[in-house]
């Protein structure tokens, strides 16, 4: 029954697709990956929660309190909670940029404000290296799902059958078609949540539930872990919005205004991180012996849920990896035909970007199998790469002049500067590791600014420039 019910959410989602095709059958390259900038509040708000709230919503929070216990909830949604007013403020910054610069990607923007082809490809060839893994992160989460019903398929299988789903989603009609099943993926991610939490508290009882987690995690946080939290919610908020995906789906909106209206009904979701809390706490409760603690979420709804409430449970699961995954496509694939290959003609980057998206969902699956130490890595270092870009947006954003080399210098000296340190552990005393790169990456940007001016002012200057007696 669970499979006919997940099999039925599919088939459904494929049918909004098909159906976001209306008035918009023949597709340009600004349709395609950003509507042409025609979504209205509800659709904006929809499409940028659906890559917010994805399948680590139910997977990876439930897994890190299971496993950390409450202090993880503390940085969790404490950064999410800073970010949104700075989206409110900076959301509608980055629409009026993208609309002067004709922007379908994040290195579209750098490309308009500095004019440099050189700082162009530094940001797309970055971006794209810090995105890959997280495809990775996706097909985990659908393995995990696919499972939750019973399908005791070989990953290779699992992953294919992922990749094909989210690549026929993009293809009928690229960010529409994610719009449209967003609206169902977020309604039905909802409910399962609630209705996970409702099943707890009716089953094991609140109070019990708390009490039996209570001695498993510890409730209190050490100076290490608090500065931790504090460095990172800081850091993280002013990456939040700096990942390729969410540049891109701000372009989408009809104006500044609709992005403002969205970023004010966003900490609404917050209110269904109780129920997942809830889940996390009754695997405590229980004993359950898991393999994993992202497993945490999907014991609960298995063992206390009917079978077709289950399908739905991991229908919303699946739709929420299958759409951050085409999110990741619809950036990745533009950025490739735009950014990186020089001038290729508008009218063949929407067919250029299909290829790049089937290779990149192929690379994913094989370095998924393959290479998944190398891919966790990555995957934990992509916030500390792609936040780098902050400092170069600020000023896009309040259109100052900094040289595009100064720019492109603090970039990279920021990214390799967070790779090294990730990859020896250096120590930081808890400190944020990211938002001391992002600090040195300031530095560097300034005074390699200020000693080109300065090396500009006091060169010597051409006999034939000087003036005439």
């Amino acid at each position: 029954m669970a499979t006919a019910v997940f099999l039925g959410f599919i088939v459904l989602s494929l049918c909004l697709a098909v159906s976001s095709r209306r008035g918009a059958s023949k597709q340009d390259v600004h349709d395609f990956f950003v509507a042409s900038g025609q979504f209205g509040a509800c659709l904006v708000f929809f499409l940028t929660a659906g890559e917010i709230y994805s399948i680590g919503t139910m997977v990876g929070f439930p897994g890190g309190i299971y496993a950390k216990g409450p202090t993880y909830g503390v940085w969790f949604l404490g950064y999410i909670l800073l970010a949104y007013p700075l989206g409110y403020f900076i959301g509608p910054k980055i629409w009026e940029a993208g609309k002067r610069y004709n922007a379908i990607t994040l290195p579209d923007l750098f490309k308009g404000h500095y004019n440099s082809r050189a700082l162009e490809l530094v940001v797309a060839a970055t971006a794209i290296l810090f995105l890959l893994p997280w495809g990775e992160l996706q097909f985990t989460g659908l393995i995990a799902a696919f499972k939750g019903l019973g399908w005791h398929l070989d990953p290779i299988y699992l992953t294919l059958i992922a990749a094909v789903l989210a690549f026929v989603y993009i293809a009928i009609s690229g960010v529409r078609s994610s719009a449209y099943i967003a609206v169902l993926k977020d309604i039905l991610m909802v409910v399962a949540i609630i209705v996970t939490g409702i099943a707890v508290a009716s089953h094991a009882g609140i109070a019990h539930v708390f009490h039996a987690a209570s001695q498993h995690v510890g409730n209190t946080m050490n100076t290490r872990q608090l500065t931790f939290s504090m460095s990172t919610m800081l850091f993280q908020a002013l990456g939040f919005y700096m990942l390729p995906v969410g540049v891109q789906f701000f372009f989408t909106a009809k104006n500044a205004d609709t992005i403002r209206r969205t970023q004010m009904a966003m900490p609404m979701y917050m209110l269904m991180y109780p129920f997942l809390v809830l889940a996390s706490y009754y695997a405590l409760s229980q004993n359950l012996h898991l393999n994993s603690p992202n497993e945490a979420f999907f014991a609960a709804a298995t063992r206390l849920l009917p079978d077709w409430v289950l399908g739905l449970v991991a229908a919303a699961a699946s739709l929420s990896g299958l759409l951050v995954l085409a999110a990741l496509c619809l950036a990745i694939g533009p950025i490739v035909t735009r950014n990186l290959l020089p001038n290729m003609p508008e009218n063949r980057q929407k067919r250029g970007a299909k290829v790049v998206i089937a290779l990149y969902l192929l690379v994913s699956i094989v370095m998924t199998l393959s290479l998944p130490n190398l891919m966790l890595t990555l995957v934990n270092t992509t916030l500390y790469g792609v936040t780098q870009f902050f400092p170069g947006m600020l000023i896009i954003l309040l259109r100052l002049r900094v040289r595009a080399s100064a720019v492109a210098l603090g970039i990279l000296t920021g990214q390799l500067l967070a790779i090294d340190l990730y990859v020896r552990d250096v120590d930081l005393g808890g400190f944020n590791l990211g938002l001391l790169c992002l600090a040195v990456n300031v530095l560097v940007m300034l005074s390699s600014n200020v000693i080109a001016k300065f090396i500009m002012l006091n060169a010597p200057r051409h006999p034939a420039s000087r003036g005439k007696l």
